[in-house]
């Protein structure tokens, strides 16, 4: 079974490693607690979206960049191809619902 929380978690934690960061100046640049942060990057807890906005901005990455990541990952896992281009047609159909509200 594919978990957002296990993919969410191996992200944050590619990123920081990435940036040669330890998880104590992660947790606190973004003031979450050591042991938290260290729960959420092995997937054992969830993280909220006030949490999740706080530790991308420690890291210096928009929280789209994350959630993509993450959205690619399960795509892949469930065996789907998720092209990176727009499909023509629908930048117009977004454009009109955005439109409307």
């Amino acid at each position: 079974m594919i978990l957002f929380r296990q993919e969410l978690g191996d992200v944050l934690r590619e990123a920081r490693r990435s940036q040669g960061r330890t998880l104590r100046q992660v947790s606190s640049d973004a003031r979450v607690s050591l042991g938290y942060l260290s729960e959420i990057e092995r997937g054992q807890k969830e993280a909220s979206s006030e949490l999740l906005s706080s530790v991308t901005e420690a890291l210096g990455m928009p929280l789209s960049f994350l959630l993509r990541e993450v959205s690619d990952r399960i795509a892949a896992a469930e065996g789907m191809n998720i092209p990176d281009t727009v499909p023509e047609g629908l930048a117009d159909d977004t454009e009109s619902l955005v439109g409307a509200y």
